[in-house]
C-alpha cells in the first residue's frame, strides 16, 4: 500500500508513524514544504521568553533524539521529503505532483490512499506595511527565532501585537519576559473570544496590572516606517498611533486548502475548511484529511466548526492512520477545550459560551463562582474563577470558562469529559472527585458551580450579571446595595453606593433594609450575599438579587479605602 502525506508537522507524522505500526509493508511518504519536521508549534512563545533554551527542544522525542528526515526513515520507516512543495493532486491518476524547492525538479508520487495535513497559515491583515522586515507572526521556527533575536538585542522595547487570541496571549507574555512594553490591539471588543466578556475582562484586568496595555474595539490601520530604514516605527490605529520596535500580527489562521480545492474535494460552506466524515474521508473515499486545514463538529450543537488545535491533529492523524489501515475508527467531534497560560494565570474553556449557548437557541441558566483551588487554610491555595453555563430546561452541562491563578486545567478537563457524556449540573453536583486538602476543596469548584446553577434553577438564587449591576449604579438607578461581609473587609474595598450590614447582624437589622426597592447582596465570593438573600427572602422581602461572582468576580473599578 502506497500512502502519500502532505504535510510534516503534527497531523503528518502523527498519522505515518500509526500506519507503519499497522501496517509495516506500506510505503509511507510525506511532503513537507517547510524544512522544520513535527515541531511543537505550541511551544514557540515559551522558545520566545526563553523557558525553551534550545530550538532543538521544540523538534525532539521526550527521549531528545531530535525527529528528522533520518529519525523517520531510521526509526519509523518512512519517507520524509522535506524542502518539497506539493503543487497538485490527480484524483483519476491517483498521484500527486511535486517540486524540491531547492533544485526547482518536478516529479510525481502515485498513491493508494493520500492524507492532506496541509495545517493552517497565519491571517494577515490587508493593511499597509504588514511586509516589513520586524513584523511576524509567530507561526513558526523562522518567525520565532526572528522574534527571539530583536528581543534578546533589546532593539524591540515597545511591540505591538495586532490580535487579542490565544497566539497573541501567550506571544505577550513571552515579550514581557524580556522587559518589552507591549500593547495588544484587538479589534473585538474583548480579548480572547474563547471566552464570555465578563471572563475575558477579568483576564485584561490582570493582564494590565502586569504592565500591558490592551486595546480592545480598535483597529490597525497602517504599519508605517517613518525613519526611511525599512522597518515598521508606529503602528496607526482608529483610535491614535503607538511607537513600535516589532509588530506581531495574530489575528487568527485560515485553513490550508488550495490543494483539496484544486482537486474538486468538498469544501465546508461555513469554515472553509477540508469537509471530512467522522472516518476523517473526504469526498473522495482515497483522500484522508486531518489537523488545521478540516471542519470539525461540534459534539454540543451538530453544527460544523473550526478549531485549530494540536491535541485535535495529533487525535486526527491516528484515527485516518487505522481507517486507512483497513480499521473503522470514529473521531466523534470536539467540544473545544482550550487552555493557554497568562502570567501567572490560567484562561481555559471547553462546550460553548453563554453567548454561543444562546446563538444555538439554548435557554441559558449560568453561574459565576469564584473559590479556592484546593482546602483554603494550605499555604498553596490560589483563587480560581468558574464561569458555568447550562441548559435551564434538561439541566444539561453545556460549558465551563477558568481564569485566575489556582489550577484550572484539570476543572476544564473534568467538564470536558461531562460535557462529552452529556451530564447535567445534578450529574456534575454528585461526582465522586478525589479530595485531599493540598489537591482540593471537599467540595470541588465544579461541584460547587454545579450548586449556584441548581440554586438558580430551582429557585432559591437569583443572580444578577456585574455588567447589570454596574449599569445601574452609572445611571443612579434607586436600588440597594448590601455589601454582606465584615467592617474590616469593606473597609478595605467595597463597590460603590454600597451599604455594609454584615451577615450576621442582618436578622437585627433588617428595619434598615428597604423593602420597597430591588435588593442586591454581595459579599467575597457572594457565599455570604447568597445567605443574605435567603435571610431576606425569609423575612418578606420580595426583591433579592445575588451579585454573579461577588467581589473576586468584579471587573469595573472598586472603591479602596
Amino acid at each position: 500500500m502506497k500512502v502519500v502525506i502532505i504535510g510534516g508537522v503534527a497531523a503528518g507524522p502523527k498519522a505515518a508513524s500509526r500506519i507503519m505500526r499497522m501496517a509495516p509493508d506500506a510505503q509511507v511518504t510525506i511532503i513537507e514544504k517547510g524544512s522544520f519536521l513535527s515541531y511543537a508549534g505550541c511551544g514557540l512563545p515559551y522558545y520566545v521568553s526563553g523557558e525553551i533554551k534550545e530550538q532543538r527542544e521544540l523538534m525532539g522525542t521526550s527521549a531528545g533524539v531530535i525527529r528528522d528526515e533520518v529519525f523517520f526513515r531510521n526509526v519509523k520507516n518512512f519517507e520524509v521529503r522535506s524542502g518539497t512543495e506539493a503543487l497538485e493532486i490527480d484524483r483519476v491518476a491517483r498521484s500527486v505532483r511535486v517540486r524540491d524547492l531547492a533544485t526547482r525538479q518536478e516529479s510525481t508520487l502515485d498513491y493508494d490512499k493520500l492524507v492532506l495535513a496541509t495545517g493552517a497559515t497565519p491571517m494577515i491583515p490587508p493593511i499597509p506595511g504588514v511586509d516589513k522586515g520586524n513584523v511576524f507572526t509567530l507561526h513558526g521556527i523562522h518567525d520565532a527565532e526572528g522574534i527571539k533575536r530583536l528581543v534578546t538585542e533589546r532593539t524591540a522595547r515597545d511591540v505591538v501585537v495586532i490580535g487579542g487570541g490565544l497566539i497573541g496571549v501567550e506571544a505577550t507574555e513571552a515579550l514581557v519576559a524580556h522587559g518589552c512594553r507591549v500593547t495588544i490591539v484587538e479589534m473585538l471588543p474583548q480579548i480572547l473570544g474563547m471566552l464570555d466578556w465578563d471572563m475575558a475582562r477579568l483576564v485584561e484586568n490582570y493582564m494590565e496590572s502586569q504592565g500591558v496595555r490592551i486595546l480592545s474595539g480598535t483597529r490597525a490601520l497602517a504599519l508605517e516606517d517613518r525613519g526611511g530604514g525599512g522597518k515598521i516605527t508606529h503602528v496607526k490605529t482608529d483610535k491614535g498611533e503607538l511607537p513600535a520596535d516589532m509588530v506581531i500580527i495574530a489575528i487568527g489562521v485560515r485553513p490550508n486548502v488550495a490543494l483539496a480545492k484544486g482537486a474538486g474535494l468538498e469544501i465546508g460552506e461555513k469554515t472553509g475548511a477540508i469537509r471530512v466524515n467522522d472516518r476523517l474521508q473526504t469526498s473522495d473515499p482515497d483522500i484522508y484529511a486531518a489537523g488545521d486545514c478540516v471542519e470539525c463538529i461540534d459534539r454540543i450543537t451538530g453544527n460544523p466548526c473550526f478549531v485549530p488545535l494540536g491535541s485535535t491533529a495529533n487525535k486526527q492523524g491516528r484515527v485516518a492512520a487505522c481507517n486507512i489501515c483497513g480499521g473503522n475508527e470514529i473521531f466523534p467531534g470536539i467540544v473545544a477545550s482550550s487552555i493557554c497560560k497568562v502570567f501567572d494565570y490560567c484562561a481555559g474553556r471547553t462546550g460553548l459560551t453563554e453567548r454561543a449557548a444562546r446563538a444555538a437557541g439554548y435557554e441559558v441558566i449560568s453561574a459565576m463562582v469564584p473559590g479556592a483551588d484546593r482546602a483554603h487554610y494550605m499555604s498553596e491555595s490560589k483563587p480560581l474563577l468558574v464561569k458555568m453555563v447550562a441548559d435551564r430546561k434538561t439541566g444539561r452541562l453545556l460549558g465551563v470558562q477558568v481564569t485566575g491563578p489556582g489550577e484550572g486545567a484539570k476543572r476544564i478537563d473534568v467538564a470536558a469529559t461531562a460535557i462529552t457524556a452529556g451530564m447535567t449540573i445534578d450529574d456534575i453536583a454528585g461526582l465522586d472527585l478525589s479530595y485531599a486538602p493540598p489537591y482540593a476543596s471537599a467540595m470541588d469548584n465544579l461541584v460547587t458551580a454545579a450548586n449556584v446553577v441548581r440554586n438558580k434553577r430551582d429557585g432559591l438564587m437569583v443572580g444578577i450579571t456585574a455588567e447589570e449591576v454596574h449599569r445601574k449604579i452609572e445611571a443612579n438607578e434607586d436600588f440597594f446595595l448590601l455589601d454582606a461581609r465584615s467592617p474590616e473587609e469593606y473597609a478595605e474595598v467595597r463597590l460603590p453606593k454600597s451599604t455594609l450590614i454584615p451577615l450576621g447582624a442582618l436578622r437585627r437589622r433588617l428595619a434598615e433594609v428597604p423593602r420597597d426597592r430591588e435588593i442586591v447582596c454581595y459579599c467575597a465570593i457572594s457565599l455570604r450575599g447568597y445567605e443574605a438573600s435567603r435571610v431576606l427572602v425569609g423575612a418578606g422581602f420580595v426583591d433579592v438579587k445575588v451579585l454573579d461572582g461577588g467581589l473576586a468576580m468584579w471587573p469595573f473599578e472598586k472603591e479602596i479605602g
